[in-house]
């Protein structure tokens, strides 16, 4: 069997009395008239008939809180519903069978080792809000409606799980709680039960499974990263097309590059710059790279002799 966990609301039998404070005024009242009756006359039959019937007569009132409705059975019938706050029942003949609660009520369920469409054991957690709109059905047409309710929504979890993908049921959490909600609500409202919501608490699936589901998404990752920087080498590469044909069809933008290049490398002192042959010959960069090294020569002789 498997284990459910849910806040039971119970039924309140009226086998014994609730006790209130008009019951207490009724017998204070019947205890004293026999006290007075027992001072007056000395006889014991008046104080034991008085303490009768304020024993009786305390049975009437009841007190229903402003969230509860009491079901009344006169004989073994139904004849109505009472509360909220005072109303009366006739002694010996009438009695409160249940005091049902309307407000929400929180209830926890839970289905373990319960398998998906694609036979993955799962094991989840839900928590379910309902409340009762009927009185009168929920009372008299099933034993225990909180217990009912509690094992129909377990039912209905594990109904929806065995016909859901183990990936379906990890993203698409709000149209699985709309369905449980749904199917609970169905099975639950003939018993005057009407369901509010239904959140998914947890779902845990087997260690192994969690460690294989960790290493796929970290090779998706890694490949999304490459698909990146190839995408990325490729936006490179055009950007220096583009600027080659600009440069082609400009010689005397690409002289002003170079330029700027080689001062952007001298402005440190013993900078070190490699520049191919080719691009020695095709921009003319000799002069200028054999007067950039006589300038430089020129500042390190001064800056010795001033050390000297």
């Amino acid at each position: 069997m498997i284990p459910v966990i849910f806040a039971r609301h119970e039924q309140q039998a009226a086998d014994g009395p609730r006790i209130n404070v008009i019951a207490l005024a009724i017998l204070a009242v019947c205890i004293g008239i026999a006290w007075m009756a027992w001072q007056a006359t000395g006889r014991l039959v008046i104080p034991i008939v008085m303490a009768l019937v304020g024993l009786a007569l305390m049975q009437a009132p009841k007190i229903a809180q402003q969230w509860e409705r009491a079901v009344v059975l006169r004989l073994g019938r139904f004849v109505g519903l009472r509360g909220p706050g005072l109303f009366f029942v006739m002694p010996f003949v009438d009695r409160v069978v249940a005091w049902v609660d309307q407000r929400t009520i929180t209830t926890s369920f839970a289905a373990e080792q319960t398998l998906t469409s694609d036979t993955v054991p799962v094991n989840v957690d839900a928590v379910l809000f309902w409340m009762v709109h009927d009185v009168q059905r929920a009372a008299l047409e099933v034993q225990d409606y909180s217990q009912t309710v509690s094992w129909a929504a377990q039912t209905a979890l594990r109904d929806i799980i065995g016909r859901t993908t183990l990936t379906d049921l990890l993203r698409g959490r709000e149209h699985i709680e709309a369905e449980l909600q749904q199917l609970i609500d169905q099975r639950s409202n003939p018993w005057g039960v009407t369901v509010s919501s239904v959140e998914m608490r947890d779902i845990v699936i087997p260690g192994s499974l969690q460690d294989a589901m960790s290493r796929e998404a970290q090779a998706a990752r890694e490949k999304q990263a490459r698909i990146i920087l190839g995408q990325a080498e490729m936006e490179i590469a055009q950007s220096f097309q583009e600027a080659a044909k600009s440069y082609h069809e400009n010689p005397t933008a690409l002289h002003l590059r170079a330029m700027n290049m080689l001062y952007e490398g001298l402005k440190e002192k013993g900078a070190l710059m490699l520049i191919p042959s080719s691009a020695v010959e095709s921009m003319g960069m000799g002069g200028m790279l054999g007067a950039a090294a006589m300038r430089q020569a020129t500042l390190t002789s001064s800056g010795e002799r001033k050390t000297e």
